[in-house]
């Protein structure tokens, strides 16, 4: 179970990370943001990150073998990056209309699920 929560808490986590990291360029682009300073900016998505910390920490004290998780901290690593490259990616094909995804962009997803297969290896 804790395999689980861990995971469920990286993809909570990085759904907010990916809206506060690219989330203002949508608000930009909808013209909502286009006026404010960098600075108002920048607290905005911290205010969405403190909800990112909120579920990322917890998932990584949860999975990590050493509190009695079942990933090491390099698998930890791995399962978030390759959570955070498919959530960004539905993200930006539903909220960015000009971007879409190439064919080097599924080597690349290939590559990250043979990272997993490479990191999780005895």
């Amino acid at each position: 179970m804790k395999g689980l929560y861990t995971i469920i808490f990286l993809i909570i986590s990085n759904v907010f990370m990916t809206f506060a990291w690219y989330g203002h360029l949508k608000l930009q682009e909808m013209k909502i943001s286009t006026n404010w300073p960098l600075a108002l900016v920048v607290l905005f998505s911290w205010g969405i990150a403190l909800f990112e910390y909120s579920f990322q920490i917890p998932a990584n004290r949860i999975g990590f073998v050493g509190n009695g998780g079942p990933f090491t901290l390099m698998q930890l690593k791995v399962i978030q990056e390759v959570i955070t490259l498919i959530i960004f990616s539905v993200f930006t094909i539903v909220f960015f209309k000009g971007e879409s995804l190439q064919w080097n962009h599924f080597v690349a997803f290939g590559l990250l699920i043979l990272a997993v297969y490479f990191v999780f290896m005895k």
